[in-house]
């Protein structure tokens, strides 16, 4: 069951005939069946790729989007896309910081799913993998609808009181839910970079400056997410991910998980964390300690943000340092992060990719069997 023990996030790179296509498509040189037939073509290959490489789950790649979180987001009803030039995220690597001014999201209505997000994408996805092929879907946890922008993002008028906000952002999450298992869906993950960003002492400043509660924030957002799977069917298995950021091989936060691990890992209903610990800004595994029986831990030990390729033996001993908190069985491996969590993709090739892929399902097959 998944998470597999060779793993990974879920965004891919784009290639190069996909962006092509979307930027034609943008420019009105080819319209809405040009991109879908490019973008079908690229599902298929991506979804070659990832069985080429051994892996035992497969995704989209995310090519229809053009971020991972925030189509999801501008689908669900009441919510408007924003571009007021108010919201700028800086991004660090090791060059230098990247300053990005993404559209933000504005609650002007009672929030509610019209429809199954994503349901096209993931039926798709569900035809075109092989047999013995579990099809994966990603979509962004509660969290995200709120974390960004604060309560200044929900109009008062709607919602007087934050409580009802949540009920219905949970209700619309447990329609989502439902909607996708009937298509078929057995393995769905919610991306959550709140949870890890919370660790960092500067984004705790910054949720204070825009009127949250930094020290007990995280906890309502474990509640809620808890809320919206509540009621999902025993067969479907349901992770998270966390990382601190990931925008063109660049970062937002840095700190070890140890501020929420003890509310996450001992409070979170979800079947497994894929967690980053790819260089020193992710902290030590001390915090898998409060990891409890039956659940899983997929490490990100193989960074996507670069294309040097990890050494087998360092990975192996990292797993065995791991084991010392949590036990060896409850333990996966996958790259920390998406390759491509924005259509930009980070700064790899898709050789780079598929060489780490590969290197992340023999280490599992060395370690696990």
């Amino acid at each position: 069951m998944p998470p597999f023990r060779a793993d990974h996030v879920g965004s891919l790179l784009r290639p190069a005939a996909l962006k092509r296509a979307r930027e034609d498509h943008g420019a009105g040189r080819i319209d809405a069946s040009e991109l879908r037939a490019a973008e079908d073509e690229a599902i298929r290959e991506v979804v070659r790729l990832q069985r080429e490489a051994g892996l035992r789950g497969a995704t989209d790649g995310e090519f229809r989007r053009q971020s991972w979180h925030m189509d999801f987001i501008y689908s669900l009803g009441g919510i408007n896309k924003v571009q007021d030039g108010n919201l700028r995220v800086k991004f660090h690597n090791a060059d230098g910081d990247i300053e990005w001014a993404p559209p933000s999201a504005h609650v002007d209505e009672r929030v509610r799913l019209e429809r199954t997000i994503f349901a096209d994408h993931f039926a798709f996805l569900r035809d075109a993998v092989a047999e013995g092929t579990t099809p994966k879907l990603t979509i962004p946890s509660p969290s995200m609808v709120h974390y960004r922008g604060g309560r200044a993002s929900i109009d008062e008028a709607v919602y007087p009181d934050m409580e009802s906000f949540w009920t219905d952002l949970t209700e619309a999450y447990a329609a989502q839910v439902r909607g996708v298992y009937d298509l078929g869906c057995r393995y769905l993950q919610l991306d959550d970079t709140s949870l890890a960003y919370l660790n960092d002492p500067e984004q705790r400043r910054h949720v204070a400056e825009i009127g949250g509660d930094p020290e007990h924030q995280h906890e309502t957002y474990i509640a809620n997410i808890n809320r919206a799977i509540a009621d999902r069917p025993g067969d479907l298995r349901v992770t998270t991910h966390m990382c601190r950021g990931n925008f063109a091989s660049s970062w937002v936060a840095s700190g070890g998980y140890d501020f929420v691990a003890e509310a996450l890992f001992g409070g979170l209903d979800v079947d497994g964390f894929f967690l980053e610990f790819d260089d020193e800004r992710s902290g030590g595994f001390e915090p898998l300690r409060f990891v409890p029986k039956g659940k899983q831990v997929v490490l990100g030990l193989v960074t996507s943000k670069r294309p040097e390729l990890e050494s087998k033996d360092e990975l192996k001993r990292r797993i065995e340092e791991a084991s010392r908190y949590v036990d060896i069985d409850q333990l996966c491996l996958s790259p920390q992060c998406g390759f491509s969590s924005t259509l930009e993709g980070n700064n790899l090739t898709i050789d780079d990719q598929l060489a780490k892929l590969r290197l992340i399902v023999e280490t599992a097959e060395e370690v696990w069997g």
